[in-house]
């Protein structure tokens, strides 16, 4: 499967690939799909995808099939985190990957976090959006022997600087071996996870 970045693409130019895909008989995940984007494109090809607006993402045509295991956890630390986390999520439903999506267990309310932990170390993935200062990931690698998937979010007031204040905090987490996507790159975090995966079902 493919997936096409839509940010600084027209309406005409996603329908152009589109068409293409569809003579190939593909399926494609979208990314950062808008609603205006998809309101110009033609009913023929629009009413062929799955379209989530909170997440922006759209599957053309059909998924691949869900696997049976669920081996990674998507946690977002606040509910603004979320539009990230359900990207990644969307992301791996379209590679055939189930996830379990937690929300809301940001550093701000610990015993949220806390009160999930036995649950979240049975996972052998996490993936962990947060803004603000970006702090969740550090806590939860230090509780935790899970590989961690930070991805920083563009969440918070001002000195939080879009995102840049988060992904400082990951680049420098002192909870060893935390892998950091950019700003906002729930994509980028889900295809890091099928690459994890994908190394440990060949290694056995």
């Amino acid at each position: 499967g493919e997936a096409v970045f839509c940010g600084g693409k027209t309406s005409g130019q996603i329908s152009n690939i589109l068409e293409a895909v569809m003579q190939h008989e593909k399926s494609i995940l979208l990314t950062h799909l808008t609603q205006t984007k998809l309101e110009g494109i033609s009913e023929k090809l629009k009413n062929k995808i799955d379209f989530d607006p909170i997440s922006n993402t759209g599957f053309f045509s059909k998924p691949h099939p869900l696997s049976a295991e669920k081996n990674i956890a998507i946690i977002s630390a606040g509910t603004s985190d979320a539009a990230v986390a359900i990207e990644a999520a969307r992301t791996l439903a379209f590679f055939g990957h189930r996830s379990e999506l937690i929300h809301d267990i940001g550093v701000a309310g610990l015993w949220r976090l806390l009160e999930r932990l036995d649950e979240l170390a049975k996972f052998p993935i996490i993936i962990v959006a947060a803004g603000m200062d970006g702090a969740l990931p550090t806590v939860l690698g230090g509780l935790v022997n899970s590989a961690i998937i930070a991805i920083p979010t563009s969440v918070g007031y001002g000195a939080a600087e879009g995102g840049r204040t988060a992904l400082n905090a990951a680049l420098s987490s002192c909870s060893s071996g935390i892998v950091v996507v950019n700003i906002d790159n729930g994509y980028g975090a889900a295809c890091a996870a099928i690459r994890m995966l994908t190394a440990a079902s060949r290694s056995k």
